[in-house]
C-alpha cells in the first residue's frame, strides 16, 4: 500500500478539492483524507502510478507539491536536518563571506559545491581561507540580524518530540551557528564544522575533520544506534549534494527546496511547501501540531 500527499505552501492555500479527488479517480485511489484544508490531502494508493512523475511535474505547475511512499512505517521516530537552506533561509558561510567584502566570490562557490559541481571539503576550505583576519564578533552580528529561520521547523521538531521524537541537526556549517539555531528550534542535538579563531580573529582555518557527506552519514548511523533506532525510522531533510548520503539512507529523505540536481535523485521533493511538509508526509493533521 502507498500514500499520495499532495502540499503547497501554508501562505497561499491553493490546494483544491477538485485537484485531489480528481488524481484520486484518476488513480483509483482510496478516500481522500484532509490534513489541512487548502493546504495539505492524502489517499491511499494500491501500487505506485507509472505517471507519477508527469503528473509531479503538472501540479508542480499550480503551486502544489506531489509525494508517493509506502504507507507502513512512514511515522518516523527521528529527524535529522541540514541547517543551511533548511532550517534556516541563509548560507552562514555566503553572510560571513558578505561581511568579510567577498560575498558574490564565496557565494559562487557555495551554489556549485551544494549542487555536486565541486569537492565540497576543497570548497569549504577555500571559502573559509577568505574569512581570515575577519573578527570573532561578526558571527554574532551575523546571527542577530541575518539569519532567518524557514516556516514550520519549531512546529515540526515541538509536535516529533511531543510524540517521542528525537532531532538531530548535522550541518556542513559551523557550531557557532548550529549551537545557537539548534537551541532556538527545540534540536536535542548538533554536529557541525568549527571555524578556528586567535586573538579574536578568524585564522582562515576549519577544524579537522571537516563534517561533510560521510559525516552526514556517519551521524545517522550513530545517533540511531545510541537511540536504540534504525536508519529507517528516521526522516532526514536537506537541500544539497552533500545531503544525499543522509537522504538516501534515511527511511524517508525529503528533498526541500533543494538544488535542481539534488531533487532529482530523491523521490520525496518539496519545492513549495515548508517544513510542516514533513508533518503531512508522516501523517500528521494540522490538529495534530503542537503549540510553539
Amino acid at each position: 500500500m502507498f500514500v499520495a500527499t499532495l502540499l503547497c505552501n501554508p501562505d497561499t492555500p491553493v490546494l483544491d478539492p477538485a485537484l485531489v479527488d480528481s488524481l484520486r479517480n484518476a488513480w483509483g485511489g482510496g478516500a481522500a483524507r484532509w490534513l489541512n484544508p487548502g493546504i495539505a490531502a492524502e489517499f491511499d494508493l494500491a501500487a505506485m502510478p507509472a505517471n507519477r512523475w508527469a503528473v509531479w511535474t503538472e501540479v508542480q505547475a499550480l503551486g502544489v507539491d506531489l509525494c508517493l511512499q509506502p504507507a507502513q512505517g512512514r511515522r518516523k521516530a527521528m529527524l535529522l536536518a541540514d541547517m543551511d537552506s533548511t532550517m534556516i533561509r541563509q548560507e552562514c558561510i555566503d553572510e560571513l563571506a558578505d561581511m568579510a567584502g567577498v560575498g558574490a566570490h564565496v557565494a559562487a562557490i557555495t551554489a556549485r559545491a551544494m549542487n555536486g559541481e565541486l569537492d565540497f571539503e576543497a570548497a569549504l576550505n577555500e571559502r573559509v581561507g577568505l574569512l581570515k583576519g575577519l573578527p570573532e564578533t561578526v558571527i554574532d552580528q551575523v546571527l542577530a540580524e541575518r539569519i532567518t529561520y524557514m516556516p514550520g521547523g519549531r512546529v515540526l521538531i515541538a509536535t516529533m518530540k511531543a510524540h517521542g521524537g528525537h532531532a538531530a541537526l548535522v550541518s556542513g556549517g559551523f557550531t557557532a551557528f548550529t549551537g545557537r539555531v539548534a537551541a532556538a528550534l527545540g534540536f536535542d542535538e548538533h554536529r557541525a564544522n568549527t571555524l578556528l579563531a586567535e586573538g579574536g580573529r578568524l585564522t582562515g582555518a576549519v577544524g579537522q575533520p571537516i563534517l561533510g557527506k560521510q559525516a552526514k552519514i556517519d551521524a545517522l548511523t550513530q545517533i540511531t544506534a545510541r537511540l536504540g533506532l534504525t536508519p529507517a525510522e528516521v526522516i532526514a531533510v536537506g537541500d544539497g549534494a552533500n545531503d544525499l548520503g543522509m537522504l538516501h539512507l534515511a527511511g524517508s529523505g525529503v528533498a526541500l527546496h533543494a538544488k535542481p540536481s539534488v531533487a532529482a535523485q530523491c523521490d520525496l521533493r518539496v519545492n513549495h511547501g515548508d517544513l510542516t511538509a514533513l508533518l503531512y508526509l508522516q501523517g500528521y493533521t494540522a490538529d495534530d501540531f503542537a503549540a510553539v
